[in-house]
């Protein structure tokens, strides 16, 4: 019996690690655990969302546990593996889930986790193409909230967050996006300490139904752009009449939730961009946000360029630590 127990001892401490954990330093966040689930294979969230919790604990002081879609044969990150994201159990613990997901079908299992978090009206920040996180295609039991739900409410992204995928607005890897404030939504603490204009991400506008539902309220706007450089003049079109959300809040079942279409590992090189997401931790938790939030990269920060394909090949979670 003793020799099994060393077995698997041993066994548990040579597995490789699910995910990272960043324990929180001092600040406002001390004591609030945040769950971060990167698992899109387009727009790298796998280097986004380990730079945003290395922030998020270092300079702010909140735990970040950082989620990955990965190959169950090799302990690998392999974000076009759909049907796994170990560790999801964490959100039982999460005062936060940060988002950042893309046609996930997942196991039943899994996906309970999910459902009992959204439900329980706890808080989101979700991410790019977190509108259409799940696309669920195995298993009927949560089909209300795969992104193509037959049902009345939408979808986990129009009930939730307030909207599903929809299509590109702007040109897809031509036309980049310039955040505009919404009409009366310069003084929103969740824009605090932004200039005007100065958001900014390769990444283009997605199409959204104007108005958004509900109780959802456009923060950002995006001005599409006609190259691929913050300094591109806007196109002169009727893809800026009207400009379309970018970034909005919203409630659901009493929590605070903020979506924004931005978000790629690239547009995080964007300090108006990182601010805005570290400002929406903040204010979707209940706390101050600081007039001027510390949003400086930590570490070295290289970002791969979007693409199905495009990801490292053969990184661990620890390997983004």
């Amino acid at each position: 019996m003793t020799r099994l127990i060393l077995i698997a001892v041993l066994a548990s401490a040579l597995a490789p690690a699910q995910g990272l954990v960043f324990e929180g330093k001092s600040g406002p966040g001390k004591g609030k655990n945040i769950v971060l689930v990167a698992a899109d294979d387009e727009y790298r969230s796998e280097e986004a969302l380990p730079q945003l919790a290395k922030i998020l604990s270092t300079r702010h002081g909140f735990r970040c546990t950082v989620l990955f879609a990965i190959d169950p044969a090799d302990g690998t990150i392999k974000p076009d593996h759909q049907t796994d994201i170990p560790g999801l159990e964490a959100l039982k613990n999460a005062d936060l889930l940060i988002l950042f997901a893309r046609f996930r079908d997942l196991p039943d299992a899994q996906m309970q986790y999910f459902v009992d978090y959204f439900e329980a009206g706890k808080p989101i920040v979700a991410m790019r193409t977190a509108t259409h996180s799940f696309n669920l295609k195995s298993s009927p039991t949560f089909a209300r909230y795969s992104w193509n739900s037959k049902s009345p409410d939408g979808g986990f992204g129009r009930l939730v967050l307030g909207e599903t995928w929809i299509s590109h607005h702007g040109k897809h890897n031509v036309q980049s996006t310039r955040g505009v404030f919404a009409p009366g939504q310069a003084k929103h603490p969740i824009l605090s300490g932004i200039r005007d204009g100065e958001i900014w991400g390769p990444t283009d506008v997605y199409t959204v139904k104007n108005p958004l539902p509900g109780d959802s309220q456009p923060l950002v706007l995006g001005q599409v752009l006609e190259g691929m450089k913050p300094a591109d003049a806007a196109v002169d079109g009727p893809q800026n009449r009207p400009m379309l959300p970018v970034a909005w809040t919203k409630t659901y079942k009493g929590a605070r939730i903020f979506t924004t279409t931005m978000g790629a590992s690239e547009d995080l090189e964007n300090q108006g961009v990182r601010r805005m997401l570290v400002n929406a931790c903040y204010w979707t938790l209940g706390l101050r946000v600081p007039a001027r939030a510390k949003v400086d990269l930590v570490g070295a920060y290289h970002p791969t360029h979007f693409g199905f394909g495009t990801y490292v090949k053969g990184r661990r979670p620890d390997d983004y630590r």
